[in-house]
């Protein structure tokens, strides 16, 4: 089995184009057996119904297929999220991986900048969610429907009226980091989708979180699987703009 770890994060890639190329995208790791990708934020990770923007998977389907080889979905994050993203190349690779996933075992850390901050430099969050929609809602652990939604997070920086936060989800449900932070007053800048406020942000044309590292076990060596990603620019833009200015040294 060749292994190709590449390094990525450095290459500029303009969010949502329709005319993305995969030449523009970065490889973060592959092999004979999986893809892990640099997702920017804008391209949805899967194709869009009734729509003909490209999408990470139809771009890499794309260029593996000039290999005779074939890509398959094994989890996904947001469109306006960026970061790892990862792929299998068989039907049997995928299987084993997506189980991985229901169980909860792969280690997905991300990078969220949040308003205000936290009472705690680190803790865990529990709610409980309801799917209505493209939505998710808080509900009770007894509620109809109810899925529990659980994350771990560690204040790395705290920031003017903000903190960039590390979380590691426990769980793995759809805009979970997005809605627990919401529920707590904390919510993530430029999400708009569950905090209508943040629609007046501009120093960030999106939610600001990103999938910094994904950790998992090799479908087919049984090896640990380590993968990170730089922070993309506008992430950083979004940092610099909110730290406190530097003290003189004296």
């Amino acid at each position: 089995m060749k292994n190709h770890p590449r390094k990525g994060g450095r290459r500029s890639v303009k969010q949502g184009r329709r005319n993305l190329r995969f030449s523009e995208l970065v490889i973060l790791y592959e092999d004979d057996a999986i893809v892990a990708l640099n997702k920017p934020a804008g391209l949805p990770a899967v194709p869009v119904e009734g729509s003909d923007t490209p999408s990470a998977w139809s771009l890499l389907s794309a260029h593996l297929k000039l290999k005779r080889q074939r890509a398959f979905v094994v989890h996904r994050i947001d469109r306006f999220t960026s970061g790892v993203l990862l792929f299998a190349k068989t039907e049997r690779d995928r299987d084993a991986l997506v189980q991985q996933f229901i169980a909860h075992t792969p280690v997905r850390q991300y990078l969220a900048v949040v308003r205000g901050h936290l009472a705690a430099r680190e803790g865990t969050l529990v709610h409980y969610f309801r799917r209505e929609g493209m939505f998710q809602k808080l509900t009770t652990e007894r509620g109809f429907q109810a899925a529990r939604a659980e994350l771990e997070y560690f204040v790395e920086r705290r920031l003017r009226a903000a903190s960039l936060v590390r979380v590691t989800l426990v769980t793995g449900l759809q805009n979970q980091i997005r809605v627990q932070f919401s529920a707590i007053g904390h919510p993530v800048i430029g999400d708009r989708k569950y905090h209508k406020p943040e629609a007046l942000e501009r120093r960030i044309a999106r939610v600001a979180l990103h999938a910094a590292h994904l950790q998992f076990i090799h479908s087919r060596s049984g090896d640990s699987v380590s993968v990170d990603c730089e922070i993309p620019h506008d992430f950083q833009t979004l940092l610099r703009a909110l730290s406190p200015p530097q003290r003189p040294r004296r």
